[in-house]
């Protein structure tokens, strides 16, 4: 991929403070050792999205990979750390500069269902943001909002109807086409085929590669399959604990991963083999985010570790051409 970054994150950082009540606080100026339970969900992330490329984020449940998303979409507004849009830092866009970049960056979220006002027809939930933004005259909007709904191949006459009476994929579509309505460069996926069935995953994953040649979006596909995301991914960031541990192309990636949490995470997706091949999880329990571990947040269950890697965090350094992985062991044995 030889385009320019569209998005930058340099050292992006969220973290969550849970506020004390009453009686902590008073506790506290008792002399008592009570803290603010602060967790760090996502910790110092470097990444780069080329212009009309796909990347994969994946890691197990709780490691951050959602509020990443989130924070590149514009939701949460990052602790740390910087988010860049075309070369330029967000919080130095003026206030209109930064209100166009932030309209095109849009998600799409797992749940349908949820993501959906189920008081309002499809004409709205797809209509409503393009008059707002000023993108159509409100006259215009229904004829804008069944083009739309063409696009992401769902008929016209559905306007009218409600969330209830559509299908789960269906359900999907309309949200599809409320994130195209504003015109966006970039769609944010989060989970956005992990409620849907087998066959209906496939049809969603195809109209997200179709969409992309037609209008040439960029993705951050987020995800816990891994099958999806080898499937659409250029390339993957594999994250533990709110970082990124290995960032490398898709292909390369799943043929010889290189960081230990990448490796055994590959390990354990199921393949249709006539190899037997006995299934061996990741040893031990991902660690509280409230009290994460010393040094490589991986040390406690990496077959690997040294007395190193509880001391020292691992910096995501180049390995390769293309290839980053926070490893100590690309210290002492090379890539």
């Amino acid at each position: 991929m030889t385009a320019a970054p569209i998005i930058e994150l340099d050292g992006l950082t969220k973290r969550f403070s849970r506020k004390l009540d009453v009686v902590e606080r008073f506790a506290r100026r008792l002399g008592a050792a009570i803290d603010d339970r602060a967790v760090q969900a996502v910790s110092g992330v470097d990444l780069s999205i080329a212009e009309g490329e796909v990347v994969g984020l994946v890691g197990e449940s709780g490691c951050g990979k959602s509020t990443l998303g989130r924070m590149v979409a514009g939701i949460l507004p990052p602790s740390a750390g910087t988010l860049r849009w075309r070369g330029r830092d967000l919080r130095e866009l003026s206030p209109t500069d930064r209100y166009h970049a932030n309209l095109k960056i849009q998600m799409v979220f797992q749940d349908p269902m949820a993501s959906l006002n189920p008081r309002l027809r499809v004409a709205d939930i797809v209509g409503e943001a393009p008059v707002v933004h000023g993108l159509v005259p409100r006259r215009q909007a229904e004829d804008y909002v069944a083009a739309t709904l063409r696009q992401v191949g769902l008929d016209p006459a559905y306007l009218r109807r409600y969330p209830h009476q559509f299908s789960g994929g269906q359900r999907q579509r309309i949200g599809i086409a409320r994130a195209l309505a504003v015109q966006p460069d970039v769609l944010v996926c989060d989970e956005s085929v992990a409620a849907l069935d087998v066959s209906i995953q496939a049809q969603i994953i195809n109209l997200f590669m179709r969409l992309r040649e037609e209008l040439s979006l960029t993705y951050l596909f987020i995800s816990h399959d891994l099958g999806v995301v080898e499937h659409i991914s250029d390339r993957t960031a594999i994250m533990y604990l709110g970082r990124i541990v290995e960032l490398a192309p898709t292909p390369e990636l799943f043929d010889k991963p290189n960081h230990p949490y990448a490796k055994a995470l590959l390990d354990e997706a199921p393949r249709v083999s006539v190899e037997k091949r006995r299934f061996a999880p990741i040893r031990g329990e991902i660690p509280s985010p409230l009290d994460p571990p010393s040094g490589c947040a991986f040390h406690p269950r990496c077959p690997h570790a040294m007395p190193r890697c509880s001391a020292e965090r691992p910096a995501l350094r180049a390995i390769a051409p293309r290839r980053w992985s926070a490893c100590h062991l690309n210290e002492t044995t090379g890539p």
